[in-house]
């Protein structure tokens, strides 16, 4: 056999289990995956291609199986289709079809099915049978109700002078509240605020977590327990509270950095107090009504939390028998640490219901969206959800993105990815279980990476970036679930659709009622003269906001700043100047569109940055201008914040999420003076007086 022949066999197979075999950077280059990344990838879904009689082998077998299915694992049907799924279309004719629904009825499949994920059976005349989950979802999920602005933050950066050394989810309440009675605001977006994964040092990253589907506790109020204040030991409280107390001026009043590890000990010892303290009757059958609702998802993440207090939060270096969740040993293990094991429990119940006393408070305030909550990517290998649901990951495999003109050696990130055939077998139930849980406390649901529900690079372990290739996942299925949660709880999808995205992406999220993401700095007219997009052109379905907390703070963006910090790091590609001058024309056109719009009400005759505080209410009042429902507006840039609270391309060089709000000069705020600043004021009056309605 030639090796052409070969590598069409290998494409073949690989296009059957959804693995590339080439993609297009931009829409004039097409680059080709190399066969071993191919063969990798496809190792990852259980499918042994190493040589070609496997591929071979592995190509009959999928297509007989393909050719001998009536039904595919999930099927979707979108509410108010006038077709059915393409699915139920290409079966036998007289094949006949029954429902069991969500509610547990028996229906016909050809009725009107309501929303949710019902498991549907399809029997052939030639006696074939086959099994799906089949998900009905609305079609398309509402605008939000009015255009409204909010605020951007990073929640641990947020300390009040009652936080203890971190923001916590009392003062997202306060800010909330604030912002909604006093500025019009509609909603705050926060970074996520999934579990980490314990240890010391902790990864700071929010975006490397040990479970998404559960909370971290670090963000309790502690105060706010209502059995704080039952705690017979006050002499240990009080000296808790005094610790407190230091943490946080260490960070407002002596130039710390955020120490997430220092303010987790405290809790932690703080927390074990609160747990001994009795509940009442409702408050104990809230908590048993939570347990039994979260189910055996609360006792993995719970007891893996426990295993890892004696073996070490990565589950790989634990004795053998305890790195199987299902193992004897570990149920054993599970019932010796009972007590531990209804600790974590407790805490991810109580962060649950503080994160609900947030919403609420937003929602109080006249918000119309509230809060507006992360989902990352993925998640830690190390951690619980990899630990509890590895049956799901695909072992060997990391997410990333392959190089771009941005990245030219491409990126991993470290995190496992989900297997897309283990997904679509379970009904993509680990999928549907995390939504249903952030949607609990959630106005809206901003999705990391939105383009992962569609594809993600895999990189192989070991391997650089640049040999990984695409896996897809079934958008259908994924996109159907997310409006469906959504849908149930009333809440709006903003998809971070920023940097390379595939084809007809977008289009879809559209299509869908999913907003995407649009930053200031990156709307030019790129198939076109490249220059500034003026505000008539922007897309109306989008977050619109001026920077994240991956990029500049506008006032660095204005002066030029973040081209100093990287050059200061040893992180510039070209000659600094060089740099610097690009950065600086690339500003001065943006601001030149703000003044001819009028939107500068005191136009600076210097250079770029010297009227700063003008331009950046110009950059806001040019996001009104565009007709994007949601505008987000970065808290820090409210008090002029130069500092990015992460840079990509650092580690060690630069402090990554641990660092507080700070004015121009790099004094720390609270949130007690962030409130009361006549700057942030007369940055928020301004949206007020443009008027989004």
């Amino acid at each position: 056999m030639t090796a052409a022949r070969e590598d069409e066999e290998l494409s073949r197979l690989a296009g059957l289990h959804g693995v590339a075999t080439s993609y297009s950077p931009a829409p004039d280059r097409t680059v080709a995956v190399s066969a071993s990344a191919v063969v990798a990838a496809l190792a990852a879904l259980g499918v042994d291609a190493s040589t070609p009689d496997a591929v071979r082998t592995a190509l009959a077998e999928r297509e007989r199986e393909l050719r001998a299915r009536l039904l595919p694992p999930t099927v979707v049907q979108w509410a108010g289709a006038q077709e059915p799924p393409a699915a139920f279309a290409a079966l036998p004719p007289g094949t006949r079809l029954r429902v069991e629904t969500e509610q547990g009825e028996e229906r016909d499949g050809t009725e009107v099915l309501p929303t949710g994920v019902h498991r549907v059976s399809a029997t052939a005349p030639d006696g074939r049978t086959g099994h799906a989950h089949l998900i009905v979802a609305p079609d398309r999920l509402p605008a939000p109700a009015t255009r409204s602005y909010g605020l951007l933050v990073q929640l641990y950066s947020l300390l009040s002078r009652r936080s203890w050394g971190m923001g916590d989810l009392g003062d997202l309440a306060e800010l909330a509240g604030w912002a909604g009675r006093t500025a019009g605001a509609g909603f705050v977006q926060v970074n996520p605020l999934h579990a980490a994964v314990p240890g010391t040092p902790t990864d700071p990253s929010p975006y490397r977590p040990s479970s998404r589907r559960f909370p971290d506790p670090v963000h309790l109020r502690i105060e706010e327990i209502p059995e704080f204040a039952h705690i017979e030991d006050q002499g240990r409280v009080r000296a808790l509270l005094e610790r407190a107390e230091r943490l946080r001026a260490d960070v407002l009043d002596k130039g710390a950095l955020i120490d997430r590890d220092a303010v987790w000990e405290l809790k932690r010892q703080a927390l074990e107090l609160v747990v001994r303290v009795p509940l009442g009757p409702g408050r104990q059958a809230a908590y048993d009504a939570f347990r039994a609702e979260e189910g055996q998802a609360l006792e993995d993440h719970a007891t893996w939390c426990a295993l890892a207090e004696t073996h070490g939060p990565d589950w790989h270096g634990w004795p053998e028998p305890l790195r199987d969740p299902r193992s004897a040993e570990t149920a054993r293990a599970r019932a010796e640490l009972a007590d531990r094991v209804d600790f974590h429990a407790r805490l991810a119940w109580l962060t649950d219901g503080r994160l609900r006393a947030a919403q609420r408070a937003a929602r109080d305030a006249g918000m119309p969206v509230g809060i507006v909550h992360d989902l990352a990517v993925g998640v830690h290998p190390g951690g619980a959800d990899a630990w509890a649901q590895q049956d799901h990951f695909a072992a060997g495999m990391s997410v990333g993105a392959p190089p771009d003109a941005f990245n030219a050696r491409g990126q991993d990130w470290g995190l496992p990815p989900w297997r897309p055939d283990r997904l679509a077998a379970s009904g993509h139930a680990p999928y549907r279980h995390l939504l249903r849980a952030l949607f609990r406390y959630a106005g809206a649901l901003r999705i990391d990476h939105v383009m992962g529900l569609f594809r993600l690079w895999w990189v192989p372990r070991g391997c650089p970036p640049t040999e990984g290739t695409y896996v897809r996942y079934d958008a259908d299925a994924m996109l159907a679930l997310l409006l469906l949660e959504a849908s149930r709880a009333g809440s709006v999808v903003i998809g971070e659709d920023l940097g390379t995205v595939e084809p007809g992406v977008r289009e879809t999220l559209q299509r869908r009622g999913v907003l995407g993401t649009s930053v200031l700095w990156f709307e030019r007219d790129w198939e076109g003269d490249s220059r500034p997009l003026p505000p008539e052109r922007w897309r109306a379905d989008c977050l619109a906001t001026a920077t994240t907390h991956d990029l500049p703070p506008t006032a660095a963006r204005l002066t030029a700043d973040h081209v100093d910090l990287r050059d200061r790091l040893g992180l510039l590609t070209r000659p600094a100047a060089e740099e610097r001058a690009e950065a600086t024309a690339d500003t001065a056109e943006w601001l030149a569109l703000l003044g001819s719009l009028g939107l500068l009400d005191c136009p600076a005759a210097g250079p770029p940055g010297s009227d700063e505080e003008a331009e950046i209410q110009g950059v806001y009042r040019f996001l009104l201008r565009t007709p994007a429902r949601l505008i987000g507006v970065w808290l820090p840039d409210g008090v002029g914040d130069r500092r990015p609270q992460n840079l990509p391309g650092t580690w060690d060089q630069y402090p990554n999420w641990r660092l507080p709000i700070a004015d121009a000069e790099g004094r720390p705020v609270p949130l007690e003076d962030l409130t009361a600043s006549p700057r942030l004021r007369a940055l928020l009056a301004a949206l007020r007086e443009g008027g989004p309605s």
